[in-house]
């Protein structure tokens, strides 16, 4: 591998994206996502956001209802507008990685969570690549000491080499939803 990666990334959109096993490469992808939704859910509701900005089309009706509502982990969807919706699923079956998924500790997936991210980034890829030394990162220990200028031990007593998800961006802060919903509720009908 040349180097190391140091840019942020959003970390749901690569380690638990693929454990919805919607294939690579579909037509449709979320612009972000999240694992929490700021005063509706916390990461220990174990939910898992897909944000999409899209018209609501037939060819993105379609997609919907093939690849995100069919889904058996899909809890519901919201939208926020014309063409913004989010796509909300249960992943409480993923609840020991999605605890491992907030510490950092991309390395501790059970083998299960690691061969999903793995068979959705293949093998080729420079991501690919990347994806495979987070999950198994004692192989680039030497290279990243290298490349930071520090003593090997230190990589090994951190032992990741990606760093943990920041947890302000991976949630969804909006408002509006809550302030419709709270409206909703407490409106009273002035008619006869």
């Amino acid at each position: 591998m040349d180097g190391i990666y140091t840019e942020y990334f959003q970390k749901s959109k690569v380690f638990l994206y693929p454990l919805l096993k919607i294939k690579k490469g579909i037509k449709h992808v979320p612009v972000q996502t999240y694992i929490a939704w700021e005063n509706v859910y916390a990461t220990e509701d174990c939910k898992f956001l897909c944000e999409y900005n899209t018209d609501k089309n037939p060819k993105f009706k379609k997609f919907s209802l093939d690849y995100l509502e069919s889904h058996p982990m899909y809890e519901k969807h919201i939208e926020l507008s014309e063409t913004r919706f989010i796509y909300i699923y249960d992943f409480i079956k993923f609840k020991s990685d999605m605890k491992r998924f907030v510490k950092g500790s991309y390395s501790q997936f059970s083998l299960e969570t690691k061969l999903s991210i793995l068979d959705f980034f293949g093998k080729r890829s420079k991501m690919a690549m990347y994806v495979q030394g987070f999950l198994s990162p004692e192989d680039l220990h030497e290279n990243y000491a290298s490349f930071l200028g520090i003593d090997l031990e230190s990589i090994q007593d951190i032992y990741e080499i990606c760093s943990s998800p920041d947890l302000e961006k991976e949630t969804l802060i909006d408002n509006n939803y809550i302030i419709h919903q709270l409206l909703n509720r407490s409106s009273i009908s002035l008619e006869k």
